[in-house]
Order: C-alpha cells, then structure tokens, then sequence
C-alpha cells in the first residue's frame, strides 16, 4: 500500500533533508565492518530499502533484515516470544548502564518489570506529568530570548532540555532538577565510547565470554548509577515529600504476584531505562525537527502561524495539544525520517521461519527503521520531509510500517509521554524563534546507540517579532 502524501500548500518541491550515500550494491564484509564501527547508516544499498525479507552470514553468524510490515508483525508481534531477547551486540552495548532493564531482559524478568513499569508511564498519567514539560519549555524558551549573539548548540540545548524534563518527571521536581546536566554529560560520553558491532558474537562466542570495556565506558556508567542511586533514595526516604514522580509511582507499585515493591538496583536500572527513553531519544527528534525546519521556510511558516494562532505568547499544556496538528505532525515526520532508534535487533531463541526463509536458533534478527520508514514501496517521496502525511484525515501508513517506538509487547511504554514532551517544546521554540545553521555546517545523521545530526548543531537563534 503506498501512502501518498495530503496535497501541500505549496507548488514547491518538499524539502529533502540529509542522509549517507547509498552504494549501488552491498559492501564487502571488511568494508562493511569498518563503516558501521563509524556510521552504520551508510552500510545499506539503494536495494536495501526496497526489499522485504533477506540475509546473509557474517562470520558465523546468521543475519536476516525484516523490511515489510507482514514480516515486522511476525517477528515482534506474532513470533515474539521467540524473537523477545535482543541481540548479543545491543545487550552488551547497554547492561554496563542498565543492567537487567526493560531494554535488554526477556523472559520472565522483563515480563514482572513491564507490568511494573508500563503503568507508570500510561497515557492516564499525562495530565500529572505535563506541567513539568510546560514549564521547562517555557524556562528554555526566556533562556533563548536572553542568549548573546552567536551560534548555539542546538543538539545540547535539547539534550539539556529533554534531561531536565525527564529529571523533573522520573524523580520530581526538588530533587531531579540539580541531576540532568551530570547524568547528560555522563550519557553523551558513554554512548560515544562504546562499541557499535560485537564481533565476538559473530564468531559465535557465548554471552559469559568476557567483552573488553574501556575504562571510561565504566567510568560514566558509574557517574550514572552514582546520581541516580542518590536521587532514588531520596525519593524512597520522603526527601520529595510526595511529589509526583515516576520513580514515586514505582516505588508505589508491587512486584507481580507478592507484596513487595522492586528492590533498589531494579528502581536504577529502570530508571536509567526511562531517563534514556525520555531524554536522548526526544533531545535527538527535537534538534532533528529544528534543523529541519531551518532549511524548510514554508513548513517553518506554517508551524509559527499553528503556534500563534492557538497560543499566542504562551507556552503550550497538555490542553492545547488538539490544536496544534500541524506542530505535532512535524514531530511524527521527523521521528519517520530520523528514527530514533533506528535499528531494533533480536536473536532467535529457536528455530523458525520468516515468510520463505528458515531461520535457525541463534539468527540475529534486524528491523531497521531507518529502512522501513524509506521504504520507496510503502511512502510516496520516502525521502522527502512531507508532515502533510500524519496530518488528521491523511491515510494512514500500514500497521507496521511506521515504528519509530518500537512495536508489539516490547513498544515503548512512554510513547504518549514522548510525543507530548516534543510537541510541546517544539511549539515553544520553533513557533517563537528563527534558527539559522551556522555557516560552513554540514549535517549528516550518525547512528550510534541513537540516531543524532552529528556530534554538534551550531544554529544561530532570532526571536520571532
């Protein structure tokens, strides 16, 4: 099914933002190797977007591509219980941090830990965690109007932003307002030092195999568990005085089948789980959108006459989300183009077949994202930034095809929340300010744990008259 977009406002060609140059065929193994421990988005040929099933052998590994809304159903949502257990390299990347989070367990351990954790971050608890969005949108947004003359880096700005958002949220206000720039700074440098490929497992070597860690990969995930493990017992010592918090709400909830609440090394590995849900993944979506409609006056346009129209000078609540479409269709064109996280990776627990092509035990299983949301078979102009598309009453895009939060039972339990975080601060600065690249900038997305515009976005920022 193709989705064509709404017709847009305008005769113009739609923007076309940037992406790695596509071979005209795959690459080497060495080759390969080498670009992915860099950016493993410029790996894919131009006939990696278009196919459905495929794989290959790395090594002595087993790797097959899910490209099609049937075969991403059966995977995650069909066959989940055999594909739930992620990928060897995607758990050793991630339990230095998080330990046995949502992220990386399966089995019996993730089933107790969701049907803690999703409830805390149900839609139904919105309307409680909302304000603390609107005011550090509108903190943000006196911060711009002060700024000195120059570039600014918008990346840290947002990642800044989304840190004091999802610290406020998970441990209140008092007490996670002092916590986001050390555990961002800690975040950043984890997330650059560690290990994008995991050649051990394409060698076949089990998981008890030692894997080499540098000594500043452990050392910011110490810094991590240090700040957070602080915040979580003030929280659980009533230093919050009842504040509304996530980590409260978890502390309020009972383990699955006792009278217990989860131990502390489970509150700070789901904490850090949410923290990296709710800060790097919309930090990323919110610079993405920014620079986006840097390059795109129209659409810029149109969001700044949303904005006004509907707010005025004010910064945006949960109420007013209905009347902003255009400012949230943004943010779902952005999170289709630029993924936040835009490799899913499973490994099979048994043997299986996907469509046509047996699988055996041990296949690593790969839904990208990246490729799906580009699909040329499923979105018309897959390249192009078209927000059109996720306005209301637009088609809407086959089940499956549209993942930027995951899908089946593992889908991310904040996806409301997320959604409603970036549309918020995305009306609060677009909609109030003109955002120029500095000169000489280039942008390419890099893929690491997530999918961000390079290490910087240096952006000149007007205030709007």
């Amino acid at each position: 099914m193709l989705i064509e977009p709404a017709a847009p406002p305008t005769t113009l060609a739609p923007y076309v933002p940037p992406y790695p140059p596509r071979p005209d065929r795959g690459l080497p193994l060495r080759q390969m190797l080498q670009v992915a421990r860099e950016n493993w988005l410029a790996i894919w040929a131009k006939s990696s977007f278009e196919r459905d099933v495929y794989g290959s052998r790395l090594l002595l590994r087993d790797v097959v591509v899910c490209n099609s809304p049937d075969s991403v159903h059966y995977v995650f949502v069909e066959r989940h219980e055999n594909f739930q257990r992620k990928s060897p390299q995607h758990r050793h990347a991630l339990i230095p941090l998080l330990g046995d989070g949502l992220f990386v367990s399966d089995g019996p351990l993730w089933r107790e830990r969701r049907r803690v954790v999703a409830p805390v971050t149900h839609v139904s608890r919105l309307a409680e965690l909302a304000p603390a969005i609107t005011e550090a949108a509108a903190e943000r947004q006196a911060q711009w109007r002060a700024l000195p003359p120059g570039p600014v880096d918008v990346l840290a700005e947002m990642g800044h932003l989304t840190a004091e958002i999802i610290c406020r949220t998970i441990f209140g206000r008092a007490l996670g307002r002092d916590a986001a720039g050390e555990v961002v700074a800690a975040f950043a440098e984890y997330q650059a030092l560690i290990g994008q490929t995991d050649l051990l497992s394409l060698l076949g070597l089990p998981d008890w195999f030692p894997r080499y860690r540098s000594p500043g990969v452990r050392q910011a995930a110490r810094r991590i568990h240090h700040v957070v493990d602080g915040l979580i017992a003030g929280i659980l010592d009533g230093q919050d005085a009842g504040e509304a918090s996530l980590i409260r709400a978890m502390s309020e909830a009972k383990v699955p089948g006792t009278d217990r609440p989860m131990d502390r090394r489970a509150f700070r590995n789901e904490a850090i789980v949410l923290f990296m849900a709710g800060h790097e993944t919309t930090a990323n979506t919110l610079a993405w959108a920014l620079f986006i409609l840097s390059q795109d006056p129209t659409n810029a346009a149109r969001l700044v006459e949303e904005v006004r129209g509907a707010l005025g000078d004010r910064v945006a609540t949960l109420a007013d989300l209905p009347n902003l479409p255009f400012t949230r269709a943004v943010v779902e064109e952005t999170l289709r183009l630029y993924p936040p996280v835009p490799l899913l990776s499973r490994e099979a627990l048994g043997p299986d077949r996907i469509g046509d092509r047996p699988v055996r035990r041990g296949t690593i299983i790969l839904v990208s994202p990246w490729l799906l949301h580009r699909k040329p078979g499923l979105w018309d102009q897959p390249d192009a930034f078209i927000p059109d598309r996720f306005l209301p009453g637009a088609p809407k895009p086959p089940r499956h095809a549209y993942i930027p939060f995951s899908t089946g039972p593992r889908i991310c339990t904040g996806m409301h929340l997320g959604l409603a975080e970036a549309t918020i601060c995305l009306a609060a600065l677009a909609g109030h300010f003109r955002l120029e690249l500095a000169p000489g900038t280039q942008v390419m997305p890099v893929a690491r744990l997530t999918l961000r515009p390079g290490e910087t976005l240096p952006m000149r920022i007007t205030p709007l008259g």
